[in-house]
């Protein structure tokens, strides 16, 4: 059954509604062919392949398996011009993978950046690649933001280059973030969409937001249902079932994709996915009820708050509409920090997901006001 992006708080809210081994080396990887099973949307996914395949002759289209911290993880490149910088994309949760909707919205990008989409540990087709009894204890922010740095260290010797873009989208801004934070050397910039800078602070603005907006509402039901979780998200560990509840009304109120009740329409672009069968779908749900369990009651106390400078430029693409995560504790927490190059891009037509709201402005922001801090594109050492 489809969920929404944060797929195992989705779960929760329908309900309410009706061992880490060492790192190996970076060419420790193991080439995938995706095969998937037929079933019914199999023709259209044939279609779909098909237009999504890069035939130009400096292209990248391949699929990998890595081996990092320990965990088997699986890894997407796709790009039309192995010369373009790398863009890496760190997907939101946790485990709210995004490689198999990036086919409605990732094509244009390919001409100009070699994008790279990564399931991380315990996440879609990751999530049955390892043991998940021996997946639990290793679920902490710094062995996130530690994986996506083997990761990029991977990629730049695997394709000959000497540093990369890095976008975290959600969840993935905070892995995407502690990334800029903890090794600036190898970004030419750091881009946060719908930036997460402090959990607590997070819950607290967006359950106000959506809890007015019932009122104003009148949605008896809502209001009833928010003041029930109340105080939110209150002292101590998150409560999943709790943020279940909150983000049912948020999504409701258009908290994640603006003048939209439901996340269906996106959501359910999974189902074409070229490199996402049925077996996928489902390891998808698995993975995200099994991080979102283990993982997001630890989360109350991460925050950047204490991030005063970065070493890298950075960019905010925000959702103006945002009630996931709330863009003005990020517009105002950047305000406060020095880097050497710093913008706000303000979607005012989108909520939590600009790439499929507004992709076209995405791109164009992307393509002008980002990929120019690549320069040459420079291998190591050069």
């Amino acid at each position: 059954m489809d969920k929404t992006p944060y797929r195992a708080l989705a779960a929760v809210a329908a309900a309410l509604f009706a061992s880490a081994a060492a790192a190996q080396a970076p060419s420790a990887v193991e080439p995938v062919t995706p095969s998937i099973p037929a079933d019914a949307y199999s023709p259209g996914r044939a279609l779909v392949t098909d237009f999504d395949r890069i035939v130009a002759p400096n292209g990248v289209q391949e699929s990998f398996i890595a081996t990092l911290g320990g965990a088997r993880q699986y890894v997407s490149v796709r790009g039309a011009d192995r010369a373009n910088p790398i863009l890496l994309y760190v997907h939101g949760g946790p485990a709210s993978v995004e490689l198999p909707i990036s086919w409605s919205f990732q094509r244009p990008w390919e001409d100009y950046f070699t994008v790279v989409e990564w399931d991380q540990r315990a996440a879609g087709k990751s999530f049955r690649l390892n043991d998940p009894e021996a997946m639990a204890p290793t679920l902490t922010p710094d062995r996130y933001r530690d994986d996506a740095i083997e990761l990029i260290e991977l990629l730049r010797e695997r394709y000959g280059k000497r540093k990369i873009f890095l976008l975290g989208h959600s969840w993935g801004s905070a892995v995407g973030l502690s990334v800029a934070v903890k090794r600036p050397d190898l970004l030419y910039a750091y881009i946060g969409m719908g930036q997460l800078i402090d959990f607590q602070e997070n819950e607290k603005q967006s359950y106000a937001t959506v809890l007015d907006q019932a009122r104003r509402d009148g949605n008896t039901e809502a209001v009833k249902e928010l003041e029930g979780i109340a105080p939110y998200p209150g002292p101590g560990d998150f409560d999943v079932a709790k943020t279940g509840v909150e983000r049912k009304w948020s999504v409701y109120y258009g908290g994640l994709a603006a003048g939209r009740r439901d996340s269906d329409f996106y959501i359910h672009m999974g189902r074409l996915s070229p490199e996402y069968g049925l077996d996928d779908r489902k390891a998808w749900d698995a993975g995200s009820d099994f991080s979102m369990t283990t993982m997001w009651p630890k989360l109350a106390g991460l925050s950047f708050e204490d991030v005063h400078t970065l070493d890298v430029p950075v960019f905010l693409f925000l959702g103006r509409h945002d009630t996931t995560t709330p863009s003005e504790i990020a517009a105002d927490w950047l305000q406060r920090v020095k880097a050497p190059r710093k913008r706000v891009v303000w979607f005012e037509n989108s909520s939590h997901l600009p790439m499929i709201e507004e992709p076209g402005r995405t791109f164009q922001t992307l393509l002008t006001r980002v990929r120019p801090l690549a320069g040459r594109d420079l291998p190591p050492g050069e």
